[in-house]
């Protein structure tokens, strides 16, 4: 189980890396900027339930031998879904209403949680990989 649980943190820190410093960045370097934004409000829905899903398989592969590593990837998972349902809504708002100052705050908190996910996720892959 702990092979399993190694294996889907792997898939998770990967596809949140992968998304959050390449695409993104690829997007706005591709396409005009109301191009790559309207894509990138498509895409954060699929990536969120991505981290959701695999966080949580994780999570449940990882209890079984380390608590630690099961607790810090379900609350990835958990925190995700705030970031799903509650932030992400509230930022497409702002942006819709042209609210500047408010989607800068709203939206630094949500790479914040996003970065911490991403080091999290970092931090049981180096303790699933000594285990």
């Amino acid at each position: 189980m702990m092979i399993y649980a190694l294996l889907t943190t792997s898939l998770l820190f990967g596809g949140m890396a992968l998304f959050s410093f390449t695409f993104a960045a690829f997007l706005f370097s591709a396409l005009p900027a109301e191009t790559a934004s309207m894509v990138i409000r498509k895409a954060f829905p699929h990536f969120y339930a991505f981290v959701i899903a695999v966080a949580a398989l994780a999570a449940l592969a990882a209890f079984s031998g380390d608590l630690v590593s099961g607790v810090i990837l379900g609350l990835i998972s958990v925190t995700t879904v705030f970031a799903r349902q509650v932030l992400m809504p509230m930022i497409n708002a702002a942006t819709d209403a042209k609210q500047k100052r408010r989607f800068n705050i709203l939206h630094g908190a949500s790479v914040v949680l996003t970065l911490v996910h991403i080091g999290a996720a970092a931090y049981v892959l180096v303790r699933l990989a000594s285990v």
